[in-house]
């Protein structure tokens, strides 16, 4: 979509690894980061309804895209 994206990082599990640290400890950062991921998409959706037309003329984006947008599920990418 023009002039949104979600920034996603990727771990690779080679990277997790630290003996310093449990296993459970990097399952829960994991499980953290997609929840501050989907509350992400779920706002920033939900704003992108709100914007008038000059709003979306500056993003970039038709009524069309951003209402498509906008009312897609928060946990769809």
């Amino acid at each position: 979509m023009n002039g949104l994206s979600d920034v996603r990082l990727k771990l690779h599990g080679d990277e997790l690894q630290d003996v310093q640290r449990p296993q459970l400890y990097s399952s829960a950062s994991t499980a953290m980061s997609r929840w501050q991921l989907l509350l992400h998409r779920w706002r920033s959706r939900r704003d992108l309804l709100e914007l008038d037309a000059e709003q979306l003329r500056d993003i970039g984006l038709t009524a069309e895209q951003a209402w498509r947008e906008g009312i897609k599920p928060f946990w769809k990418g």
